[in-house]
């Protein structure tokens, strides 16, 4: 069996692409994955032994500037990113049995599996985004309307709306172009009727929380054995267990002055720091030996190490810190991050945290720091699931029920 990984999207995208890649070759099925050109992505691919098929611009180039994207820059993206994939995705689905998109809305990914005849999957990492008579659109899953609010189902309608004015022209230009008759509300073709959640079903759980049909099969975990680096080793070694503070691909949306708050908040409770540069470009705030700057790292390796993990508040760093058993204090930024937060502070293994400075940090991490914490997060990690890449990686070369 062939099967084609396609997403557009930061590492948080990628990465559980190749934990899927990696259990699927594991039951001997054919990987192609079609995902964005940045440096970091081929290198991980290339770890698993996947290559990567360049798949629209890098995503640095558009998330790494000085500012975040504007309004015009995502309709150019939207549009770019349709053409890119009726293109690329057109010619990389040749013999396979099924294309499987994930990331920034992938319109465009149904179509090229539609004209070919093979079968489609969608799989998202959180439930944002996704219709339910439950929460509003932009509110996180399980908050409940006022009464004063409009009817959920006309923001849901808006929200279709807004999609279609972002995706619909191109979507529908090469769907001409392909003989493909129209489609009315580009995100519900996208999302299908039935979406896969590659989420922890603790982290995240869905039942009952989206009007679509959703199969849950936990997150998508790429096993990483890579040793630390020398000099991490030997930081480690060196103390006591320190906080770690990293942004990952949050570049014009990181926290200003959040490497000075991040230090001076841990040294008020007498704790280094191993501080991830991140896209952001983290450095320490001087030539103090209680501070170790890091790339890319193993991060399941290094977060149960650590005393707290501080971060954006990512599917992925926040699904590692909690298989870690580490207290985590999360910084929400964008997208689907707030909702992140909310589960860290609801299963009592962390807080939630905005515009964050030395001292408002330093009351954050005296949560985060706390034994009871800390024995929270042991107790969550036990019956954080491992198994999902391997569960959806069955359930696609099993076929539709």
């Amino acid at each position: 069996m062939r099967v084609l990984l396609t997403t557009w999207g930061s590492r948080g995208d990628v990465e559980p692409l190749a934990g899927l890649a990696v259990a699927l070759r594991d039951l001997e099925a054919e990987v192609r994955v079609c995902a964005p050109p940045d440096d970091d992505f081929a290198a991980l691919l290339d770890r698993v032994g996947v290559p990567l098929v360049p798949l629209g611009p890098t995503v640095r180039s558009v998330v790494a500037g000085t500012r975040p994207p504007t309004a015009d820059d995502a309709f150019r993206l939207a549009a770019d990113l349709v053409a890119a994939r009726f293109t690329v995705l057109g010619e990389a689905a040749e013999d396979c049995d099924v294309v499987v998109a994930t990331g920034l809305l992938p319109a465009g990914a149904r179509d090229v599996a539609e004209k070919r005849g093979i079968r489609y999957v969608y799989a998202c990492f959180h439930l944002a985004g996704l219709p339910s008579r439950h929460f509003r659109p932009g509110r996180r899953p399980g908050t409940p309307s006022s009464p004063d609010e409009t009817d959920h189902r006309v923001l849901w309608e808006e929200d279709a709306q807004r999609v279609n004015a972002l995706y619909g022209p191109a979507l529908a230009a090469h769907r001409v172009a392909l003989d493909l008759p129209p489609v009315d509300n580009v995100r519900d073709h996208v999302f299908t009727d039935h979406p896969w959640l590659a989420a922890d079903p603790l982290l995240c759980p869905s039942k009952g929380m989206t009007d679509l049909d959703v199969v849950q099969t936990g997150a998508w975990i790429l096993p990483d054995d890579r040793p630390l680096p020398d000099d991490v080793e030997a930081f480690l070694a060196a103390g006591p267990p320190p906080v770690y503070v990293g942004f990952g691909s949050m570049a014009a949306y990181a926290p200003r002055d959040v490497a000075r708050s991040a230090i001076e908040a841990g040294r008020a409770h007498g704790r280094r720091i191993v501080l991830g540069s991140g896209w952001a470009g983290l450095e320490t705030i001087d030539d103090a030996d209680d501070c170790l700057v890091v790339g890319e790292v193993n991060q399941q390796a290094l977060f149960s190490r650590v005393a707290a993990v501080v971060h954006h508040g990512g599917a992925g760093t926040t699904t590692t810190a909690a298989r870690a058993g580490t207290p985590q204090v999360v910084i929400p930024l964008i997208a689907d991050q707030p909702y992140w937060a909310a589960r860290v502070t609801d299963l009592g293994i962390g807080t939630t945290h905005d515009d964050p400075t030395p001292t408002s940090l330093s009351t954050a991490l005296t949560t985060a720091l706390a034994p009871e914490t800390a024995a929270r997060a042991r107790t969550v990690a036990a019956s954080i699931r491992s198994d999902g890449a391997a569960v959806a990686a069955k359930l696609l070369l099993d076929g539709p029920a």
